[in-house]
């Protein structure tokens, strides 16, 4: 029987992406977890691996085409022995084979059973026991959820190709009532939620000037229409709904920056050098930005009950300091996290952030390492900007935002001194972390980064 392979589902929040590239070529035979393609999201372009195994007998979707729907079906497998009349009855069969490459503009009405959502890359079908002699599928994504609302897959019949177990079929199952859970599945009273997205599910797009109301305002010829790629498109989403939904307010503080200096300095002086055919390459090199983010790890470190979440049920207390750093990509920004920053010395918190940013700009990074984390912080020192406000990029309460070190009169003993100071601003979720609460942390913060060999211990 032949076998659909649909667009798939790279993040939680995909809703469609660009087909940038085949690897493979109708007529060649692939296995489970070969690479067959390569999907663009607005963030990152990642390698699709083949779920089955089979000959590429139709290719449906060319490379380079845009806006292609999660689930939409792209090629055709045959498996040994079938021909290409097989696959010509499957696209004849299923609907969301017609005209893949255009992906229907309508949204499809709500009906008993959902599409099938397509298997995460790099992972391969789970077979359960049925307990009825039988063998039965399911995709990551299914038993990810059915993991999550204890649905035990065993007990399971599924309505994909070849039996397996989808989406629809687990929350048809959950909705049904509580179920035992399947043997060896976690257990966990954490409360659910989801806060993994950014943007609420099924909220609208940001909707800015009509055509009409262009051409009144602008004379035909003065300007250029460049339409929203995915990444504007998503960040226009997201932006209007941290906006609209989390009341934000702000706490401004200075911090001097001299003692940090000294200190970085001589650390890069100390760094080991490795000689290399280009010349020495010392081990690390630590920026101002670097210290920084080990900086505000240790403060939330300090103030637990400031690296929190808020959800509609309950306030998520992480165990963990995960700080997102903003990075500036072309046409738009993106946010690497940084693990457990709080734990990382300064050197691995310099290298790494080197390696993602680097990443990032070349679109690399997998969604793993831009989504989550319980912070974020967002320097435009760089740029010569003494203080702004950042807006807060769920599900993280606290956003900081660093303006450029310069130097400043300031009193000491009761003397003007010149001293080198920085404005920082932190941005938080009123909902999760109050006034008195963001001071604390702010003060933390500015007691690492004035006395900073407090960092190193």
């Amino acid at each position: 029987m032949p076998i659909n392979v649909t667009m798939p589902a790279l993040s939680p929040t995909m809703e469609e992406g660009t087909l940038a590239k085949w690897l493979v070529k109708e007529g060649d035979k692939v296995s489970s977890g070969d690479v067959i393609a390569e999907i663009e999201t607005d963030k990152a372009t990642m390698e699709v691996e083949a779920v089955d195994e089979g000959t590429v007998t139709k290719i449906l979707v060319a490379a380079g085409t845009e806006g292609v729907k999660v689930n939409a079906v792209i090629a055709i497998l045959t498996a040994e022995g079938e021909d290409a009349s097989a696959a010509e009855g499957a696209i004849a069969a299923d609907p969301k084979a017609d005209d893949a490459a255009t992906a229907p503009e309508a949204e499809a009405a709500p009906a008993a059973k959902p599409a099938e959502p397509a298997a995460a890359p790099r992972e391969k079908p789970v077979a359960a026991d049925a307990g009825k002699g039988g063998r039965v599928i399911a995709s990551p994504l299914a038993k990810r959820i059915a993991r999550d609302a204890g649905v035990d897959l065993g007990s399971m019949t599924g309505s994909g190709p070849h039996g397996r177990i989808i989406k629809a079929d687990v929350e048809a199952a959950a909705k049904a009532g509580p179920a035992p859970k399947a043997e060896g599945a976690p257990k966990t009273d954490a409360p659910k939620a989801e806060v993994a997205a950014p943007a609420a599910a099924g909220a609208a797009a940001p909707k800015g000037q009509s055509d009409e109301q262009i051409k009144k305002l602008f004379a035909e010829g003065s300007y250029e229409s460049i339409p929203h790629d995915g990444m504007r498109k998503t960040i226009a989403k997201r932006l209007v709904e941290a906006k609209t939904t989390i009341p934000h307010f702000y706490l401004t503080i200075d911090c001097e920056l001299d003692a940090l200096l000294a200190l970085r300095a001589q650390l890069n002086a100390a760094a080991p050098v490795t000689k290399t055919d280009k010349g020495d390459k010392p081990a690390y090199k630590l920026s101002v930005n670097d210290m920084i983010i080990k900086a505000h790890a240790l403060a939330l470190k300090a103030v637990p009950a400031a690296n929190v979440s808020w959800t509609e049920t309950a306030m998520l207390k992480h165990g963990n300091v995960d700080v997102g750093v903003a990075v500036s990509i072309e046409g738009g920004l993106i946010t690497p996290i940084i693990r457990r920053a709080d734990e990382k010395t300064l050197s691995a918190i310099s290298n790494e952030v080197k390696d993602m940013a680097g990443r990032a700009r070349a679109r690399k990074l997998k969604p793993e390492e831009y989504q989550g984390g319980t912070t974020a912080v967002s320097n435009l020192g760089m740029f010569g900007v003494k203080d702004f406000a950042a807006v807060i990029n769920p599900p993280h309460a606290t956003i900081l935002a660093v303006g450029a070190g310069e130097p400043r009169a300031v009193v000491k003993n009761g003397a003007v001194v010149v001293a080198t100071v920085m404005s920082v601003t932190l941005s938080t979720d009123h909902r999760a972390v109050d006034g008195a609460l963001g001071a604390e942390l702010m003060a933390a913060f500015k007691q690492y980064i004035e006395s900073p060999m407090g960092m190193l211990v």
